[in-house]
């Protein structure tokens, strides 16, 4: 009994923890290496919006290895309510 009590309250304190503490911070985390992704991503690729740029001729070689992410990264760039949303919430505080 004793030891069902002391599992039970590490559970609740791992919940605790990982409510208040861990999930926010990853979620920060999460939104901050997108972020730095887009950048890189539009640097590399911008005349994929129509904006030329002298880097893409070089950076179409990257394409290859970055297939899956550019997809995301194009889907997102094109969603504009979802990009100002998402960029909106960095600035809101609930």
């Amino acid at each position: 009994m004793h030891g069902q009590f002391r599992q039970w309250v590490a559970e609740w304190l791992h919940g605790l923890y990982h409510g208040m503490i861990e999930h926010p911070a990853f979620e920060k985390i999460e939104k901050e290496a997108e972020d730095i992704e887009d950048v890189f991503l539009f640097a590399c690729f911008s005349d994929a919006f129509g904006i030329p740029s002298p880097v893409s001729y070089y950076t179409v070689e990257l394409l290859p290895y970055l297939l899956e992410e550019f997809e995301q990264w194009e889907r997102r760039m094109w969603d504009r309510e979802s990009l100002l949303e998402r960029k909106g919430q960095q600035y809101h505080f609930h």
